[in-house]
């Protein structure tokens, strides 16, 4: 690789993402020789040689031999897992082939929710009550059978499958009744997933958490912390499901807060032993401090960087790419979530009113029209079988925003939701 050209970068993306177009895009702008490896052959794989690769995403040893295999005639600079599904398989290519990379141990630590619980257990920052609890109870008469489990429970708690995203499966439980339920809910879940060894036959019990909830986006370099955006939701996450809907930034919480929660993640970063990339940290915030509710070795999910824009540094996608092929920082300081390039912007994804086939769709136009909306789309196409939360994992669309203050971006947000209508039929 010449100082001129920084060589290839594979990028791991399921058929299912969002993400491919926002990653190929910014490669583009910063001419970035790229490849996508995905776990279905692409139609004209054989036409593009070496733009396309099959991965095998499912059996992690062969997929590292698979990418080893395409870096022996097609040398890499850098691999990045664009979705929670590649994260691990990206790790572990990267250090087999000596790039760039996380610990393998480190992403598979952030990616099961029990060892993720585990991991920090001792590190000293506010955790809550957890257990690890096979799905066999539901079946199980031994010591008392389920309903022995569900009296121990200290109500209220929170049940989590523990490999999914999105909020799917995860239940809030507040009497044995609704644990119970929520485990036969969650075994359900999992039976159609093709979820693998512990994470299809166990799931993680914790102690509810209140509290107002934030996302912080973040970038790792040798262990340092850039926080690239804060989050506020302002809508309450209380259960008995848990669907997102919106992100805005920067935060309002007081400055001192906002510094506990970075000192908390980092924390937990280290504790982790990540080191390198993009990273998406979900937390409670209460009188007690900052609580971690999950850390992923990737940036955030859906279309939701969309509503990131760091002036001169370009969008979430650039930053993540000039780490990974270790290419100069843009000019002004794009790491810097105060930037004056950067208004108040946020993002609402639209989640499903119920289920059903989308049938259509009515008043985007006008959702469009409302001061301060930048975009609204419908990322599910007519035709398609709607699942809410926690049973589905996709949302309706997304909706992005942008204005003086956060309250500004909110108000818009919420209004042009409100524009919308959608025609759903039942089944």
């Amino acid at each position: 690789m010449s100082a001129t050209d920084p060589g290839r970068l594979l990028l791991l993306v399921p058929t299912t993402s969002y993400r491919i177009s926002d990653f190929l895009d910014a490669a583009g702008r910063l001419g970035v020789n790229v490849a996508v490896g995905s776990d279905q052959r692409a139609v004209l794989e054989k036409f593009s040689a070496g733009a396309t690769m099959t991965v095998a995403f499912k059996d992690l040893n062969q997929g590292v031999g698979q990418i080893r295999d395409y870096h022996a005639q097609y040398p890499l600079a850098a691999i990045i897992g664009v979705d929670q599904e590649t994260t691990l398989l990206a790790a572990m290519a990267a250090a087999a082939l000596g790039l760039r990379h996380n610990a393998p141990s480190a992403v598979e630590a952030a990616g099961n929710k029990y060892r993720f619980r585990s991991r920090l257990a001792n590190s000293g920052l506010p955790a809550p009550w957890f257990t690890l609890l096979s799905l066999d109870i539901a079946d199980d008469d031994r010591d008392g059978g389920p309903a022995a489990h569900a009296a121990s429970m200290p109500y209220p708690v929170v049940l989590k499958p523990l490999a999914l995203s999105a909020s799917r499966g995860v239940i809030r439980a507040d009497n044995p009744d609704q644990f119970l339920a929520a485990i036969a809910r969650i075994k359900t879940i999992l039976a159609s997933t093709d979820a693998r060894e512990d994470a299809a036959s166990h799931i993680l019990v914790e102690d509810y958490i209140p509290g107002h909830e934030v996302a912080l986006e973040g970038l790792l370099q040798r262990g340092r912390l850039a926080v690239l955006a804060l989050f506020d939701k302002p809508d309450r996450l209380e259960g008995p499901y848990f669907e997102e809907t919106i992100y805005v930034t920067p935060s309002r919480l007081p400055p001192a807060v906002q510094a506990d929660i970075t000192a908390t993640v980092s924390r937990a970063l280290e504790a982790l032993g990540l080191r390198e990339g993009p990273i998406h940290a979900e937390l409670r915030v209460n009188d007690e401090g900052a609580w971690l509710i999950e850390v992923a070795a990737r940036s955030i999910g859906g279309l939701c960087s969309r509503a990131l824009d760091f002036g001169a540094g370009g969008r979430l996608e650039d930053l993540i790419i000039r780490h990974a092929m270790a290419l100069p920082p843009a000019t002004g300081n794009p790491n810097n979530p105060d930037n004056p390039d950067c208004a108040a912007s946020g993002v609402m994804m639209i989640p499903i009113p119920g289920p059903g086939v989308l049938r259509g769709v009515q008043g985007l136009d006008a959702a469009r029209e409302v001061m301060g909306i930048q975009d609204a789309l419908i990322s599910i196409p007519l035709g398609d079988t709607l699942v809410p939360v926690p049973d589905g994992d996709r949302y309706l669309g997304f909706i992005f925003a942008s204005g003086d203050t956060p309250q500004a971006v909110e108000t818009a947000l919420r209004l042009a939701h409100g524009k919308l209508e959608f025609l759903i039929e039942e089944i």
